[in-house]
């Protein structure tokens, strides 16, 4: 009866410890969700960069600054349909571009990768073998071989609790590059429009300046005749011929330069909108009626917002602060929970049979003490990119006003280089004119007709130049302030992004 007891008594404590860390690890998988990350603080650096209350060349008051803000298609202000339709082509088709939404779907996927460790690991098993053992002996008798079937269906379960934040960190840090992602493609999507737009006046630029050689060879080659007709009379000398004929063999031979720009640059515009070369080209031919479209700057401090570039390295920087606490969270312990049940049997009939069922669970820590310094290295690894995300974030600020700035002044002196560069090109065509109509009357030397018209050949290049620098200038401000990108994308890419003023 003492027996009886004990074996009662014993099965009683037995049944109770049994129920003991079921209950321990039930209650502990439900609080580990909200434990999970309990101890993440992400460090957030100062940037310390001060911000002006407008631009040297903007406009002086707020209104004024905000009246002509880009548009998404500030393109269309060029005047050109021609450009309006490689533009549009060039979203669609441009390879770098669908490079950058390639790199999105991998992001994206990284995400998923980084997050699995958050949620429990459960893997179905299932195995059916026939065993059967060797015969033995045992001193003089000979054992008979023995031979059976075992069935077992069942699931395993594992899970990492996240007590220190680490798994967590890492998703965010994934979470972050994946928005870096979303930013380049508008980083590149700008600068591929931007290239566009610049191939295509440069284009256009190449064919003013063929235009301008072209009429100044017809100039010499008409002042030559009249040379030659001089020497057959005898009022002109084989030195004068000889000038005017080496003045249009030089004209002639700075054509086939000219040349090369031009079709090099078809080539180029070809490529940044898919397209064979060989079947492409250019219908618009000159420059010259091109309006540039109105623009203002805003306000320097809406102009974080503008920027895909510069909310790009603020995500990368995001980034490499989880990095941080993921790789500082890596020097506490892991706790690891594992757990399988399911049914076993060496009969298939019976293997779903109350009796058939069993469950084994556990749970497991471990620290680590000595790695050789990897977890302290890679700690300072991080840190260092954290650091070097930093001053990036603070270059592409910094670097943001300045490319305002500059495209404003380009703009600006452009414009007004350019109408006094038409003021010279109508003076010099004047003076030409009147000296070709005095040389023919003899009335002045052959050198003064050369200087005339050497003189108009410059100003007339350098208009053209002029021209190209002005709308290179338009785009590159454009470009500086975003290309139209506005908060409404930053809040299409990331909802929890708070635009800053």
């Amino acid at each position: 009866m003492r027996r009886a007891a004990a074996r009662s008594a014993s099965g009683v404590v037995t049944k109770g410890a049994a129920k003991s860390p079921r209950v321990q690890l039930l209650v502990i998988a439900m609080v580990s969700p909200l434990l999970s990350g309990c101890f993440l603080g992400t460090e957030h650096p100062s940037i310390d960069i001060p911000f002006p209350s407008r631009y040297r060349e903007g406009p002086k008051s707020e209104k004024a600054a905000e009246a002509a803000l880009p548009a998404l298609d500030w393109w269309r202000g060029f005047g050109s349909s021609e450009l309006t339709s490689l533009m549009e082509d060039a979203q669609v088709a441009n390879l770098d571009i669908a490079v950058a939404f390639a790199q999105i779907v991998q992001a994206e996927a990284q995400v998923g990768i980084a997050g699995a460790p958050l949620l429990p690991n459960v893997t179905g098993v299932a195995n059916a073998e026939t065993v059967r053992t060797a015969a033995t002996t045992f001193g003089s008798g000979t054992g008979v071989p023995i031979k059976f079937d075992q069935y077992n269906v069942g699931l395993t379960a594992s899970y990492m609790l996240d007590f220190w934040g680490k798994n967590r960190a890492t998703f965010n840090a994934a979470e972050q590059n994946a928005i870096v992602a979303r930013y380049n493609r508008d980083v590149v999507t700008l600068t591929a429009l931007a290239t566009v737009a610049n191939t295509y006046f440069q284009i256009l630029a190449a064919r003013d300046q063929i235009a301008v050689v072209r009429n100044n060879i017809n100039a010499a080659e008409r002042i030559l005749r009249v040379v030659h007709d001089q020497f057959a009379g005898g009022t002109a000398s084989q030195l004068e011929v000889s000038q005017q004929e080496a003045l249009v063999s030089t004209l002639r031979a700075s054509l086939p330069p000219l040349e090369v720009t031009l079709r090099q640059n078809i080539a180029a515009l070809a490529v940044l909108v898919a397209r064979v070369p060989a079947d492409f080209d250019i219908k618009k031919k000159t420059t010259t009626r091109l309006p540039i479209p109105r623009v203002t700057p805003g306000l320097p401090s809406t102009l974080l917002n503008q920027r895909p570039d510069v909310r790009q390295a603020e995500a990368q920087l995001a980034a490499s602060n989880f990095s941080v606490e993921a790789a500082r969270a890596a020097f506490f312990p892991q706790i690891q929970l594992t757990g399988q049940t399911g049914f076993q049997s060496n009969a298939l009939s019976a293997l779903f049979v109350p009796g058939a069922w069993y469950y084994t669970v556990a749970a497991g820590l471990t620290q680590p003490i000595f790695d050789g310094f990897l977890l302290q290295s890679q700690l300072q690894q991080a840190k260092g990119v954290q650091l070097q995300s930093l001053q990036a974030y603070r270059k592409a600020i910094l670097s943001a006003f300045s490319d305002v700035e500059k495209g404003l002044v380009a703009l600006k002196q452009y414009t007004l280089q350019e109408r006094l560069q038409e003021e010279a090109v109508r003076n010099s065509q004047k003076a030409f004119d009147v000296s070709e109509a005095q040389f023919r009357g003899g009335t002045v030397s052959l050198i003064i007709v050369l200087q005339t018209q050497q003189t108009l050949f410059a100003a007339q290049q350098t208009l053209v130049q002029v021209r190209l620098s002005k709308l290179l200038a338009a785009i590159s401000l454009f470009q500086a302030l975003g290309g139209g990108w506005s908060p409404a994308e930053v809040a299409a890419i990331n909802p929890s992004a708070v635009p800053r003023r």
